[in-house]
């Protein structure tokens, strides 16, 4: 019977993980998590790694091979960079069968939250970016460009700035909760040892400073706070800048929706962003909780390019 189904594979494929979702035209088979497939974050053995137990996963779980898979849709940050999708292609058409659909991680949540209709998606994870769909279809970007040109209000960028704060504070005399918080985290020793590790090569995962500077803004750090405040404000413009473009195409405020680790779990960047974007759309529909993104690529794995 399973041969004579139409099958979908639907991927979501984030910095530090990757939602997999196997479907029949009706229903739901089975779904997988597994580490990162995106090769601006992970060397060729670890993705392909990674993505071989994951596929194998589905299968033990469903009992179907890859072969028989009609069509994959795979949503990914750097969907436009030829070493993240060259590799996604070749990787894939040795894995499994069917056509190959590669968007941007952002649009697949787009379409998840606002299937078929306008609204603005921002996601925040490991890294970011935000997308709205016109009444036309067409979609419209802000950020986006990697951790280097952009990702505001991502993980990486928190991180960052939270070692940049932890400087600042020294320099000007002051102290912050930051300081312990991350030489504890990191098991360093001294700020001299932690100079050093944050200016190695390769760099460390920078991501993974979320935790402990939420943990010190909720301790009521000051220094921890204002670093998820501005980072919030600043992925908050980039909304105002998407919602904008959709109010002059329309005439009216399209919703805003949410993906992602940080818009998920790290409230103080939520609600900065949101205060944001109120202050010049204060009527707007924000909606709560966060999409499932890879729910969205399997809209468009079962639709088509088209949809």
């Amino acid at each position: 019977m399973a041969e004579r189904m139409k099958l979908f594979l639907a991927i979501d494929a984030g910095g530090t993980k990757t939602d997999y979702l196997l479907a029949d035209e009706t229903r739901e088979l089975a779904r997988v998590r597994g580490g990162t497939i995106k090769r601006m974050r992970a060397d060729v053995k670890t993705a392909a790694g990674n993505l071989d137990a994951a596929l194998a996963e589905l299968t033990v779980k469903t009992g179907v091979s890859m072969e028989l898979v009609w069509r994959t849709c795979i949503g990914t940050a750097g969907d436009s960079i030829p070493l993240v999708v060259d590799w996604l292609r070749h990787a894939m058409s040795a894995r499994v069968g069917g056509d190959l659909l590669l968007l941007g991680d952002v649009e697949i949540a787009l379409d998840a939250a606002f299937p078929g209709a306008s609204g603005v998606l921002v996601l925040a994870g490991t890294g970011s970016n935000v997308a709205g769909r016109m009444r036309d279809g067409r979609l419209t970007f802000a950020g986006g460009w990697g951790p280097v040109l952009a990702d505001q209000g991502s993980g990486h960028r928190i991180g960052i700035e939270c070692l940049r704060a932890i400087f600042m504070a020294k320099d000007e005399g002051g102290s912050t909760a930051l300081l312990p918080a991350v030489l504890e985290f990191w098991k360093l020793a001294s700020l001299d040892a932690l100079v050093e590790y944050a200016n190695c090569l390769p760099s460390p995962d920078f991501s993974r400073l979320t935790g402990p500077t939420l943990l010190c803004a909720q301790q009521g750090d000051a220094v921890a706070m204002d670093v998820l405040r501005r980072q919030g404000e600043s992925l908050g413009h980039l909304a105002k800048l998407v919602l904008r473009r959709l109010q002059l195409e329309a005439g009216d405020v399209p919703p805003m929706a949410f993906a992602g680790s940080i818009m998920e779990k790290v409230a103080p960047v939520r609600a900065a962003l949101i205060a944001a974007v109120r202050e010049e759309y204060p009527g707007i529909d924000v909606r709560e909780g966060v999409v499932d993104p890879v729910g969205g690529a399997l809209r468009r794995a079962r639709c088509g390019a088209g949809s």
